[in-house]
């Protein structure tokens, strides 16, 4: 950096320092804790933000199919007879299928969540050789088990 002027340039006017021009305040100890605490807030206050007015937007997108599907069936049941049968048919077909893809993410979620309790065994078995820290892992592979049983043994069966 060059040196500092004492007297007035050429154009009369004496420049200020680096500091004075970069700097809108004096920037201490405090003044970094308060950023370092500021920015994880703001953050955080974003974040839930965002997700609040996704979760909002998309339980009324979900509404809202299920109203037009409702008035829908509703049109085809008054319609006739066949109207009526074709619209039961429907329904029963859409509670076929959520049932069906409730089962199926029941099952996936029960082997990714065994799967995992595997994997932190074996990592922390292999961090600590000591001591017994890998048995953590057992936690979630008894959950991934509990939901794999749950699946298998109580879960409603699916009526053809």
């Amino acid at each position: 950096m060059q040196p500092e002027l004492r007297e007035a340039g050429p154009t009369r006017r004496k420049q200020k320092n680096f500091k004075e021009l970069t700097m809108a305040f004096e920037v201490d100890n405090n003044t970094i804790g308060v950023v370092a605490i500021a920015i994880p807030v703001v953050g955080s206050i974003a974040l839930f933000s965002f997700l609040s007015v996704a979760v909002w937007s998309d339980s009324r997108r979900k509404e809202r199919e299920e109203y037009y599907r409702s008035e829908t069936l509703k049109k085809i049941a008054e319609s006739s007879g066949e109207g009526a049968k074709a619209a039961i048919e429907l329904l029963r077909e859409q509670n076929k299928n959520i049932t069906k893809r409730r089962v199926e993410g029941m099952m996936l979620g029960g082997l990714i969540t065994a799967v995992v309790g595997i994997g932190v065994m074996v990592l922390l078995h292999g961090l600590v050789r000591d001591e017994p820290v890998y048995l953590a892992g057992l936690i979630p592979l008894l959950v991934g088990l509990a939901i794999l049983a749950y699946r298998f043994l109580l879960a409603p069966k699916e009526v053809q």
